[in-house]
């Protein structure tokens, strides 16, 4: 099932549940999708398209949530950490720090960097491969100290 058609449907189910806020969070993503579609060449967004959509808009979500928490404004928080969770459910499973650097450290061997002047090259595939499956500063982290290590 399309992502498009996933949220359809449970805009649905929030209409029927009299679910404001679920309702808003979905019509929001979905915006988000039909305005990148048009704006987009192809007119068809991939699966990485949808879910970096997905990604921006969680972060939108948290970094509001932190401002309204700085501002000691708890109800405008508690509605965009609600909205996050939201838009989480959409997303990929994060992969713990354990697991991506299992997959970093294969990524690794594949393309036998000779150091930390191959960062960006190991980033790229790193990034391709773990496409909203993990935080990109915690990918960066992680392959700069692995290539750190190397040329220790």
């Amino acid at each position: 099932m399309k992502l498009i058609d996933k949220i359809n449907s449970k805009i649905k189910e929030s209409i029927k549940q009299k679910d404001s806020v679920k309702l808003d969070t979905l019509r929001s993503i979905k915006s988000a999708i039909l305005i990148e579609e048009k704006s987009s060449k192809l007119n068809k967004l991939s699966d990485g398209d949808e879910i970096k959509i997905l990604n921006r808009l969680y972060k939108q979500r948290k970094e509001s949530y932190d401002i309204y928490k700085s501002k000691n404004r708890e109800d405008l928080a508690n509605i965009e950490n609600l909205q996050a969770s939201i838009i989480q459910e959409f997303l990929p499973k994060q992969l713990t720090s354990e697991e991506v650097e299992k997959i970093i450290d294969n990524i690794i061997l594949k393309l036998n960097p000779e150091g930390i002047k191959d960062m960006g090259k190991v980033m790229g595939f790193a990034t391709k491969e773990l496409l909203g499956k993990a935080d990109g500063k915690l990918i960066s982290v992680i392959v700069k100290n692995k290539l750190n290590e190397m040329t220790q």
